[in-house]
């Protein structure tokens, strides 16, 4: 510091406050970069994220794979749905994703069909819990690799 330098006490006290301040900015700007990394960090985070279940959707279409994730959503409105309404909506996501000419039928083994067959007269809130688990799965180690070095992720994190 100079000096010759003379500054009136009130200047320090506000230079001293606005570094107070620029500091609490800095540190919570850095915890907004370290959230919204997180928000890209796994499959589970990213689909309870508005922005990153967008941009993912975005991403899966691209491919012609969206079919994943819509029945893994469904799933999820099936599990907290009124058990009134299982039956109906059980019959739906098999005839939408299950069945083998359901018009966005997702890639299930043949043990995971039959299973899923073999309990359609009786639905119950865990019904398609198999077969959530392996499309997630499915998901997880082959979509979203590839989804995080897409564009469409960079543009998630823009969005942040």
């Amino acid at each position: 510091m100079c000096k010759g330098l003379y500054l009136p006490s009130s200047c320090l006290e506000k230079a001293k406050g606005m570094r107070v301040k620029l500091s609490h900015l800095a540190e919570i700007h850095h915890k907004q970069k370290v959230q919204n990394g997180k928000i890209l960090q796994d499959l589970e985070t990213l689909l309870g994220s508005k922005i990153g279940l967008q941009a993912f959707r975005g991403f899966l279409r691209s491919e012609f794979s969206e079919e994943n994730l819509e029945f893994w959503l469904a799933c999820e409105d099936y599990r907290v749905s009124p058990s009134t309404m299982q039956k109906t909506k059980a019959s739906s996501i098999y005839n939408q994703f299950i069945n083998p000419d359901a018009p966005l039928e997702v890639n299930l083994d043949a043990e995971t069909r039959e299973a899923l067959l073999s309990v359609m007269d009786s639905p119950c809130a865990n019904t398609f819990n198999l077969a959530q688990q392996r499309i997630y799965s499915l998901m997880a180690k082959d979509s979203f690799p590839r989804f995080l070095r897409s564009h469409h992720c960079a543009e998630a994190i823009k969005a942040y």
